[in-house]
């Protein structure tokens, strides 16, 4: 009996005593969306890339690339259109440094013409027509013209530009990621037509390395592994078609080569001379 009342008294004790740190842990405390605190993106450094001696460089190609969004393997640079978790958009990334000041904004991909965050919210703030009903009779209606800040859901392709080129010192091809260019559909506001491409601005890539070292991506693999929008782009996880290499008319390929289909064949056979560069090197 003795014994019973001893292990009675002991479950209430150790109950009062549980429930009471629950309270106290509770009272005032943030709930952790997940098992753990995710410091490794906030804390990571980008990672040194290997020093090229131009003596050492005995061949390059310069080459510009078209990153869709609506590609399934490209969504991670598109998602999400809000921020979720402390993760958004490449876009949002982007736009958040140049306000910031930590990520310079260029006109050309040359790097020679830095443009003001109010020079970007002033240049490409768009313009759209609306109808609308007068609330008094007799209810006429009337266009307005609108107009729309940049948003960054309205990107849906990004530019890049790189330069691929054998390192004698390290027997390997090698790229490195000069520029980065956000761009949207360019719309006609009278008529709400679509009238091409518009690219927005270029940020120079070695410079907008620091931040986005720091800026969590989304890996369809694995949640436990979560990396940055630097690792995604050194990775090469992402699917781009060429429409510009380095050539002396400076002109991009469909300017010289009408239809859709025969300039992807082109773009294709670009890569296959660069891919094949390295290979014409070795002989068995």
């Amino acid at each position: 009996m003795t014994k019973l009342r001893f292990l009675f008294a002991f479950s209430f004790a150790a109950f009062l005593l549980s429930t009471g740190l629950k309270a106290q842990v509770l009272e005032g405390a943030t709930p952790l969306d997940g098992i753990y605190e995710k410091v490794w993106i906030e804390e990571k450094r980008p990672i040194p890339l290997a020093f090229v001696r131009e003596a050492d460089v005995l061949w390059k190609k310069r080459v510009w690339q078209v990153i869709d969004l609506r590609e399934k393997i490209n969504h991670p640079l598109y998602f999400p259109n809000t921020t979720i978790d402390d993760r958004q958009s490449l876009m949002q990334v982007l736009i958040t440094s140049i306000n910031e000041g930590s990520i310079r904004a260029f006109e050309n991909d040359e790097f020679t013409k830095p443009l003001t965050p109010e020079m970007i919210r002033n240049n490409y703030a768009r313009q759209e027509v609306r109808t609308f009903t007068r609330p008094d009779p007799p209810y006429d209606q009337y266009d307005s013209l609108i107009v729309i800040p940049l948003r960054p859901e309205d990107v849906t392709k990004y530019r890049i530009k790189e330069e691929w080129f054998f390192d004698a010192k390290r027997s390997v091809l090698d790229v490195r990621i000069l520029g980065l260019c956000p761009v949207r559909e360019r719309i006609d506001p009278a008529t709400g037509e679509s009238q091409g491409d518009q690219p927005l601005f270029w940020v120079y890539f070695p410079e907008a390395r620091n931040v986005l070292v720091n800026a969590e991506v989304f890996n369809r693999f694995n949640d436990a592994q979560r990396m940055s929008f630097d690792d995604l782009f050194l990775r090469r996880m992402f699917n781009a078609y060429i429409y510009k290499e380095s050539n002396v008319f400076d002109r991009q390929i469909n300017q010289y080569i009408e239809y859709s289909l025969d300039q992807l064949l082109e773009a294709e056979k670009i890569r296959n001379e660069i891919r094949n560069y390295e290979l014409d090197l070795w002989e068995y």
